[in-house]
Parts: C-alpha cells; sequence; structure tokens
C-alpha cells in the first residue's frame, strides 16, 4: 500500500503524522511511504531521516493526495484540503466531525472512508489512539495555565504552588478521564489545592485512591460545578463524549461568578468546548481572550505546542493500526479489529457514526451492514 504523509496546514500544528521509525517499519512490511517535503521539521525530523527510512520525499502535496491509498493525519483536513481528497482513498485522522457538519458533507461528498483516532474504542470504552494526545494536553494543561495566571500575562498573580506561608491556587478540573488525571497528576505534583468533578462515582473513587488527601472530589451536577468553578483560579474543562459535541456544563452565569484573573483552560474545545462563554477557538499565536474579566484559552490543537513529545506518543499509538490497514486493507483490517471498526466515520458516501448522524440530521449506517 502507498501511505501518505502531508504537511499539516492546520495554523501553529508542527506536529507530523508518523516518525521517521514508523515509516521504516511500515517500508520494511513491504510498504511504500511518501512524505511531503519539510513536513517532519516542526518535530525535529529532518527529510534526510525520513529518506534513509526507506520514505521518498514529495513537493507536491496535490501528488500525495492523488497517488496515495492511504492519508495518515494529525488533523482533520482543513477547507482548502477538501477537494485534495477523492473517493475510496482513506483518511486516518482526529476527526472530530460532531461539531463540524462542513467537514463532515466534504467527507460524505468525496466518498472517503474516515477513520478516526479519537473513536477507536476497546470494548472497555477506552480510547488507544486518543489517549496519549490527551495525556499530552492533560499535563499542558497546568502548565499553560500556571504561566496565564502570571499578573504579566493578565492573571491574578498567583503562584499555582505557594509558597511557605501563603495559600496556594486552587485548580477545578471538570472531568476525571484522561484529560483530568494527567491535569491533576500536574496540578498536585505543583502544590496546588485541587478538586475534580466527575458524573461516575466509581472514577471518582479510583481518583480518591490515586491521590490520597490531596485531591477533594465532587459528584457532577450543576451546583458542585458551581461552587468548584467559583473560587478556582484555574479551571480545566476535560470532559469528553466519544464522537459527539461535548456537553455545555459550565454556564455563562458561573463565568460571572469567577474572580477577575482566573483562567480557564478548555482541553474539549474540538468537540465544542464545555464552556458557555467560549463560542469560539483560538491559536497557540493567539491563544486567549477576555471575558467577565476570566481569561479564556480555547486552543484546539494543544499538543502541537510540543511537536516533538506528541508525534513520537501519537506514532506510538497509531503504527500499529496503520500497519493493520497497510497490510490488510481497511474493510478486512475492521473486520479482524473491533475497536478499529469502532472508529469508522465514513465510508463511500454514508455515515457510520451515530452519534454526529443525531447531531447534524444526517442518515446513518452501521459498519456492519456495510462490509
Amino acid at each position: 500500500m502507498l501511505i501518505g504523509i502531508p504537511m499539516e496546514v492546520k495554523p501553529q500544528e508542527f506536529r507530523v503524522a508518523l516518525t521517521p521509525a514508523g515509516a521504516d517499519a511500515l517500508v520494511r512490511a513491504g510498504h511504500q511511504v511518501v512524505v511531503q517535503n519539510s513536513a517532519g521539521l516542526g518535530s525535529g525530523f529532518s527529510d534526510e531521516e525520513y529518506a534513509a527510512a526507506g520514505a521518498r520525499i514529495c513537493d507536491d502535496p496535490e501528488e500525495i493526495f492523488r497517488t496515495a491509498d492511504m492519508i495518515v493525519k494529525v488533523k482533520e483536513p482543513q477547507e482548502e484540503e477538501y477537494p485534495l481528497l477523492r473517493p475510496g482513498q482513506i483518511l486516518f485522522t482526529y476527526l472530530h466531525l460532531a461539531p463540524n457538519r462542513t467537514l463532515t458533507r466534504a467527507m460524505l461528498d468525496r466518498r472517503v472512508t474516515g477513520i478516526a483516532y479519537e473513536t477507536v474504542q476497546f470494548a472497555d470504552g477506552s480510547l488507544p489512539l486518543l489517549a496519549p494526545m490527551s495525556e499530552v494536553a492533560g499535563r499542558m494543561s497546568i502548565q499553560v495555565g500556571a504561566r496565564l495566571l502570571e499578573q504579566t500575562t493578565g492573571g491574578r498573580g498567583v503562584l499555582l504552588g505557594g509558597v511557605p506561608g501563603v495559600e496556594s491556587a486552587h485548580v477545578a478540573v471538570i472531568g476525571g478521564g484522561t484529560v483530568g488525571t494527567n491535569a491533576l497528576k500536574m496540578a498536585v505534583g505543583l502544590g496546588a489545592q485541587v478538586t475534580v468533578v466527575d458524573v461516575s462515582i466509581e472514577r471518582l473513587t479510583y481518583l480518591d485512591d490515586l491521590f490520597p488527601d490531596q485531591v477533594v472530589t465532587l459528584a457532577s451536577n450543576p451546583y458542585n460545578i458551581a461552587r468548584a468553578t467559583q473560587w478556582a483560579d484555574l479551571v480545566v474543562g476535560a470532559v469528553l463524549i466519544p464522537g459527539a459535541i461535548a456537553p455545555r456544563l459550565i454556564t455563562e452565569e458561573m463565568v460571572r461568578q469567577m474572580r477577575p484573573g482566573s483562567v480557564i483552560i478548555d482541553v474539549a474545545v474540538d468537540q465544542g468546548g464545555i464552556v458557555e462563554t467560549i463560542d469560539h477557538t483560538t491559536t497557540h499565536q493567539d491563544p486567549t481572550y477576555i471575558k467577565h474579566g476570566v481569561i479564556h484559552y480555547a486552543v484546539s490543537n494543544m499538543p502541537g505546542a510540543v511537536p516533538r513529545t506528541s508525534t513520537f506518543a501519537l506514532t506510538n499509538a497509531t503504527l500499529p493500526y496503520i500497519q493493520a490497514i497497510a497490510d490488510h486493507g481497511a474493510e478486512e483490517a475492521m473486520k479482524l479489529d473491533p475497536p478499529l471498526r469502532r472508529g469508522l466515520n465514513t465510508y463511500m458516501g454514508k455515515l457510520t457514526i451515530a452519534s454526529v448522524g443525531e447531531i447534524q440530521g444526517l442518515p446513518c449506517t452501521s459498519s456492519e451492514d456495510l462490509f
């Protein structure tokens, strides 16, 4: 199979979909890999490293899309890439279709076999290809939040961990999944006072055991979310419903009750976000805006700021699936691997993920009925 790795065109997206080691593994397995020139530079990988691994370097992204059987990316196609997609082509990347009707329509119109990293799902509900970037984003949320709390960036002038004799900052994490757990690790490690809110009592029990006497756990309801956010210096939105738009759990009134100079980082913004006052995404170049005196950070590709770490972590997770698709073809690979089959979002002009169909009012066909 010919596997194409184009350069990411989303603003300030420095990750690349495959490391040179990943390219080497695919070439050794008998496949062809074509990489757009300079695609890996943002992650610290030169064209020479890819060439040494057996990949072909190509200057023309249109050629890559035109010739590749499978396109492997990091972020969802941008509008300028829609015309490059072609019928029957496999696209393996983060898609996040639920809040993006335009992309959904393009995928259906172009009859693309779209497999989304974020909806590949094990039987226990875990998301193996979303997990590595959730780990990065969760840890970054505290790192970024600590900086935004500095007065030089408009924050309250609070040191997250405090110092002896001075109260440390309050951090509220809404959602106790992979993002939330990694945010907790960083916040607790820096000495902050931390509260986590989650809908699952079982998950809260796990987190209480993981962070004994270090984290306050609250069951998710509007009253507790309002309590947790009102006095927080830093709020992290960490709620995910696979394949669906994130619920708006933090209302505008809750934001009004927060103190001036406090910070909200909504990691769920690429799925619509959980904060009512976040009505648009931001970029690494211009990451924040202020509403009701509160700093809002709504960057939809947070891990893109640490691309080398992120690219290694992503390739570690995706490479076995890329190789399985390349070895067997998309349909057979999905028949052999139910979690991969759950990742299918579009196929030959049909939508195959029910949650997106419900949100966008589109008919949905089960993959079981297609092949």
